[in-house]
């Protein structure tokens, strides 16, 4: 059974299904208790195809996460990503009835709320809203308005856009799987939140997940996401590459890149050469480690020329938005021989490869510490976050409903009038005692992304 601590993440991508299930340790970090992956079949570009075999594949990857914790999954948190997702900046403004009166999260909710009326492309609609700092009464540069008083509140937004049909697809597939949907999110953000250190977000970074299908990018800046963007171009693009330029079929590509390739063609030298057995009977065909590093060359540069291209429209080049940290190369692309070092070389910034390492467990297999399972690392601390949030929020309504009164055990609640005092406290001495307040937690606000998630797991339900 399915504990409250545990949370499962569903990496939906083009070239593999993961499911990992995980948990808090005692120490804040998450301990991996099973993990399955199988071939993504119905998969193109991060947009489910065929909805049939997608669930086949989600359903051998539980089946095997399950073989292996001996946890029988019910909910998932599932990824979002695909060549349909888009992100704008965008500015909006409310203003407030009562001046004097603090700014609160409602405030906040109805700002987000009057973003999501913005009209979109037929089709699309917006996923997340992420806030980037505030304005109030036209005083700049505010990250946390909550607790200030003024009349209008205004806000730098950054949206995120995608295809509502291939959204429903993804949530049509999780339900159809016998799986429920506990949460969504955009994958690029649950890869960066299992690669990089809270440090790098605030000086400025570029993460970038080179995947199967696409490559995700999510720059951050003061601790804040600045700009997101999907190029649908990835790993099997190379492959594919690889496949034609040496007439080979597409398994010997993949091995063949895995194995020797190479983004630098510089490292190999002519006379290296690796023999590919013939097909039924076939003489082996010799390939040279030179040529094939080229192919892998010039497409990678293309992959590193577009991504390269969406930093510098974010505005890397002024002083103010400069990228300090530089860039993280994560995903399984980023396993690539030599690609850190082409990176620095097109782009001039500091590179790393970004292991899912620092929020795992001290224990953990080597294997899931990879770069190829970031994206469900970030999921699984994605859904454990959701978990004790839901908890928090249980917890602060189980407290306004049932009050305890800060009294002695014993007591009982009946000595309390209706002004709060104490019924004894008027005999002999003048004096009036009021009961101390229990210690409140603040119930949590759901946010905008939440109700779009309610609002979408109510289409899936009436869904038939």
């Amino acid at each position: 059974m399915e504990e409250d601590n545990i949370a499962v993440g569903l990496d939906i991508g083009t070239t593999k299904i993961v499911a990992m299930i995980g948990r808090k340790n005692e120490y804040g970090k998450v301990e991996i208790l099973g993990i399955g992956r199988t071939k993504s079949l119905g998969v193109h570009r991060g947009v489910v195809n065929n909805i049939t075999q997608t669930i086949q594949s989600i359903q051998q990857a539980i089946q095997q996460a399950e073989a292996n914790s001996g946890i029988d999954v019910k909910g998932v948190t599932v990824g979002i990503a695909g060549q349909h997702i888009r992100s704008l900046q965008h500015s909006d403004y409310i203003t407030r009835n009562d001046v004097e009166e603090v700014i609160e999260d409602e405030d906040i909710d109805n700002l987000c709320n009057q973003v999501h009326k913005l009209v979109m492309l037929p089709g699309e609609e917006i996923i997340h809203v992420l806030p980037q700092e505030y304005k109030v009464d036209g005083q700049s540069e505010i990250m946390e308005p909550r607790g200030m008083s003024g009349g209008r509140l205004e806000a730098n937004f950054h949206v995120v856009v995608g295809q509502i049909s291939s959204i429903r697809n993804i949530g049509r597939c999780v339900k159809n799987s016998g799986l429920e949907l506990n949460g969504m999110t955009l994958e690029p953000l649950a890869s960066a939140n299992s690669v990089l250190s809270q440090e790098e977000k605030e000086a400025g970074v570029a993460l970038i997940d080179i995947g199967g299908g696409t490559t995700d990018l999510a720059i951050f800046k003061d601790g804040i996401i600045r700009h997101t963007a999907v190029i649908p171009l990835g790993g099997n693009v190379i492959t594919e590459d690889i496949k034609e330029g040496c007439s080979i079929i597409e398994k010997q590509a993949e091995l063949l890149k895995v194995k020797f390739g190479s983004a630098w063609p510089g490292e190999n030298k002519e006379n290296e050469i690796v023999s590919i057995p013939g097909l039924r009977g076939r003489d082996p065909k010799e390939i040279s480690l030179k040529n094939l590093s080229k192919v892998i060359h010039y497409r990678a540069v293309e992959i590193i020329d577009q991504v390269y291209l969406e930093i510098k429209n974010y505005g890397h080049d002024e002083q103010k938005k400069k990228l300090i940290a530089g860039i993280v190369i994560t995903g399984g692309g980023a396993q690539l021989k030599h690609l850190k070092q082409l990176v620095e070389y097109v782009t001039g910034m500091d590179t790393r490869i970004g292991y899912p390492n620092e929020y795992l467990a001290g224990e953990t297999d080597k294997e899931i510490a990879s770069p190829l399972y970031a994206t469900a690392v970030g999921l699984v601390m994605d859904g454990l976050e959701r978990k004790a949030l839901d908890k928090a929020e249980l917890e602060a309504e189980d407290q306004e409903e049932n009050p305890v009164n800060a009294e002695q055990p014993g007591a009982k609640a009946s000595e309390y009038n209706k002004d709060g005092i104490t019924e004894d406290s008027r005999e002999g001495e003048d004096r009036q005692t009021i009961p101390e307040q229990p210690n409140q937690p603040a119930r949590p606000s759901r946010n905008v992304v939440e109700k779009w998630f309610d609002k979408l797991k109510d289409f899936l339900d009436n869904a038939e």
